[in-house]
């Protein structure tokens, strides 16, 4: 199987492993002609700023052959009645089941109010509001990707956010997959518009004539929707820049090489540009795994979608100790890491950056996308070294409060004084003082 495999002792080795240090550095120029990401995404921006409804509509066309008006813009009712219908019920247990434990994991993270005294007397706290209006971002393309419409929207309705905008891409006949579009109104959604891409971004942070623009938007898309994200910083608040999916697998001796093989294979059925990784300190596994591998892809319906990603964005490497490989591990900042290894406990202690950590041979990462309950929108590209994956606390907003008596006021004068004194700005100690005397 044509996949990148380094053992320590290859002299390539020291150079593959340095290159593994990422920084997600966005904007950068890609073969789109001779603009890069970065000046095309802003030009949409500019474009929709200035022509709203016009901008989006003629994007859309461009780039998903559909013909958009101001009244096909938003989902109807009556596609949302119509999705409901064809909807199996199977598939509306599972959502059930997934939103049920992402409003458990949800109510568990969300940040609480509170308050004390400090040294003077004077009471500090801070509370926490739900945001009133926020969008959530669900890619097109291959599959029609429920589990990110729940991993998304979800947590912004355990949070209490009353206005859930959602942007997703529709097909060329302006439908959207039953199946997601329930999830999307089951997860919250209170509007869903037809538009992708960086428009779709621009549209929900900017709004135009027929959107009421968002304060913060959510959720994963290509590197066009990260750009735009990154972008439009300021003009509101975003989760992350989560691009395309990833996973790296770090395993010893002990671990199953089936269920490794399964994982990869998992992984790369994303297609695209999405990575997998694998390092081990045993030469055997790491064989038994290339074995795997090759028996069981041709079983699976995605085979050439899946050999594509084994050919250009998977690496396996053999460590000379597994420290080695929980270093590497802390310096690529996966998104998903499956730890596989004897005293989990111990090596899971060592590991400080990746978006959601699966320990053990039996927690497979399926598991966590679809339905255990942390959210699937997690940093990738390397900004795991900065970022967090999306959690409940990002729908909230945060007030700090100080409330004081004349004590506590009277308490704090001297040291208001002083710094009054020292930055130049007596009105601040006046201000102070006034109520002291």
């Amino acid at each position: 199987m044509l996949m990148k495999m380094l053992s320590y002792e290859d002299a390539a080795y020291g150079e593959f492993v340095a290159k593994l240090d990422r920084r997600a550095v966005p904007g950068s120029k890609g073969d789109q002609g001779s603009k890069g990401v970065e000046d095309i995404v802003s030009g949409i921006i500019a474009d929709v700023q200035e022509r709203g409804n016009e901008a989006i509509f003629e994007y859309t066309e461009k780039f998903d052959g559909l013909k958009l008006c101001a009244e096909s813009l938003f989902v109807s009712q009556a596609e949302i009645d119509e999705a409901y219908a064809a909807v199996e019920d199977d598939v509306k247990d599972a959502v059930a089941l997934t939103k049920k434990n992402i409003h458990a994991f949800a109510k568990l993270s969300l940040r609480k109010d509170w308050k004390t005294k400090n040294a003077q007397g004077v009471e500090v706290g801070e509370r926490f509001t739900p945001y009133d209006r926020v969008g959530v971002y669900v890619p097109g393309g291959k599959a029609p990707l429920v589990s990110t419409a729940l991993m998304t929207a979800a947590f912004g309705q355990a949070a209490g956010v009353p206005e859930i905008l959602a942007a997703t891409p529709a097909n060329a006949e302006g439908k959207i997959n039953p199946s997601l579009l329930y999830a999307l109104v089951e997860a919250g959604a209170t509007e869903i518009i037809k538009v992708g891409g960086a428009q779709g971004i621009a549209a929900m942070a900017l709004g135009t004539k027929s959107i009421t623009p968002v304060e913060k938007i959510f959720g994963p898309g290509n590197v066009f929707v990260v750009e735009a994200k990154r972008q439009l910083v300021g003009a509101v608040s975003i989760d992350l820049l989560p691009g395309p999916s990833e996973v790296l697998i770090v395993a010893d001796k002990s671990a199953n090489a089936q269920f490794i093989a399964a994982d990869m294979l998992a992984q790369a059925e994303h297609a695209g540009d999405s990575i997998v990784g694998f390092i081990t300190d045993s030469k055997e596994l790491l064989t038994k795994v290339e074995k795997e591998l090759e028996e069981q892809a041709p079983k699976l319906s995605r085979e050439k979608y899946i050999r594509e990603v084994l050919k250009k964005g998977t690496f396996c490497l053999q460590t000379k100790s597994l420290d080695e490989a929980i270093d590497i591990c802390n310096t690529f900042a996966p998104e998903h890491l499956s730890l596989i290894v004897e005293d989990e406990d111990f090596w899971l202690g060592k590991v400080r950056t990746a978006g959601a950590i699966y320990a053990g041979a039996l927690a497979a990462v399926a598991v966590g996308d679809f339905v255990a309950g942390p959210s699937h929108t997690l940093p990738t590209g390397g900004s795991g070294k900065s970022f967090s994956g999306l959690r409940a606390d990002q729908f909230q907003r945060r007030a700090s409060i100080v409330r004081m008596d004349q004590a506590a006021l009277n308490n704090s004068l001297d040291a208001v004084e002083t710094f009054s004194r020292i930055e130049g700005l007596d009105a601040h100690g006046k201000s102070v003082s006034i109520r002291v005397k």
